[in-house]
């Protein structure tokens, strides 16, 4: 896979999975959430799981999903600083800041763009400082929509001027991917291993990013 980085003049990036290991996210809300609400209730970690895999699945897609506030208010737990608790787990993925160092040498318009709850968000930069890198940073909830909506980047559209065409964006989730190419967005890519403890998977029709080096190098050599 070659980008034609010379048709390329904004890049939009996710964060979790594509820029930071989905390992601290499916760690926290597969394991360790449940086993700290099942503490709370004085019962054993699977009752937490049955409590809690449901509601999740309810919420799947929706901007509630990735709301913190709603789950605060849903569990009567204090997420963010159950987070804390386990956020030596955060970590950029491999050559992802020496991706981003390239984009910023190449002179492209970089752009954050994340379902992230704000207050996820400022807990990431504390651990893992990219906000030099961006021009901005855009959390979902700015907004009122996830990025599976196609409000949610008609938005986008309204807050920052970029041009669908001439537009890459690499996201882990493929129903976003679908979100962005139906919005017309022309370059995209997928992560073949958003969580490095976990198996590599399928992208099915999107190419995939191996490798931020290759991309950087690719950067590089314009």
């Amino acid at each position: 896979m070659m980008l034609n980085w010379n048709t390329i003049d904004t890049v939009l990036l996710d964060m979790d999975g594509t820029l930071l290991d989905l390992h601290f996210d499916n760690h926290f809300w597969v394991e360790y959430l449940p086993r700290r609400y099942a503490e709370h209730h004085g019962q054993p970690v699977e009752w937490g799981k049955a409590e809690i895999y449901p509601l999740m699945q309810a919420k799947q897609g929706q901007l509630d999903w990735y709301c913190l506030d709603y789950w605060e208010r849903e569990l009567k737990l204090p997420i963010v600083e159950l987070k804390r608790e386990v956020a030596h787990l955060i970590s950029l993925r491999p050559d992802a800041d020496t991706f981003l160092q390239a984009l910023q040498s190449a002179g492209k318009q970089v752009i954050m763009i994340t379902n992230a709850h704000r207050n996820a968000l400022s807990l990431k930069m504390e651990r893992v400082e990219l906000r030099t890198y961006f021009q901005r940073l855009i959390s979902s909830h700015d907004f009122g929509y996830p990025k599976e909506a196609q409000a949610f980047w008609q938005s986008l559209q309204a807050e920052v001027p970029f041009d669908p065409a001439t537009t890459l964006f690499i996201d882990d989730s493929l129903p976003i991917l679908r979100a962005a190419r139906d919005y017309g967005v022309a370059h995209l890519l997928a992560v073949r291993q958003p969580d490095s403890r976990s198996a590599l998977r399928d992208t099915e029709e999107f190419d995939a990013v191996e490798d931020y080096a290759q991309l950087s190098a690719e950067l590089r050599s314009l």
